[in-house]
């Protein structure tokens, strides 16, 4: 299913649903931070998405990064919440979302790296090459968020 991200465009879609979901800034013990190349629009972005009826916050964070990762992770922080209106996502499903996502931090205790279906490519980053990277602005403000080891977590 193909997918569409909007920013602060008066030519979007309206959404038709709104979705709780959960992301992850998962690092390495070098500092890299884990990113997906997303099979439904090609761009790099971190694991995450919509969170279950049977899910806690840090739960569905951690239930993505296994699912989309293969990677066993632990929540050590939160980076921030992400409620934008004008983020509007769409799938070919006819599905407008407006996504409600609350980013965590972790770092991995187990498991093995391994592409799911959702993506075409798993690396660990190093922060001074996340810039050449083709990613939604909306997931750059994510880890610009977590980049400036901000006191109190981004409310927005």
């Amino acid at each position: 299913m193909a997918r569409t991200e909007y920013y602060d465009d008066p030519e979007a879609p309206k959404p038709n649903s709104l979705v709780v979901a959960a992301s992850a800034v998962v690092t390495d013990d070098e500092g890299r931070i884990l990113l997906q190349r997303r099979r439904d629009n090609d761009l790099w972005a971190l694991p995450g998405g919509g969170m279950e009826m049977t899910d806690s916050l840090p739960g569905a964070a951690i239930r993505e990064v296994k699912e989309e990762t293969g990677l066993d992770v632990e929540i050590t922080g939160l980076v921030g919440t992400y409620t934008d209106p004008r983020h509007v996502i769409a799938y070919s499903d006819g599905e407008v979302r407006r996504q409600f996502n609350v980013c965590f931090t972790a770092r991995v205790v187990g498991g093995h790296l391994e592409i799911s279906d959702e993506s075409t490519e798993l690396q660990f980053v190093k922060r001074e090459e996340l810039d050449d990277l083709p990613m939604h602005h909306t997931q750059r403000l994510r880890l610009r968020h977590y980049m400036e080891r901000r006191v109190s977590p981004y409310l927005g």
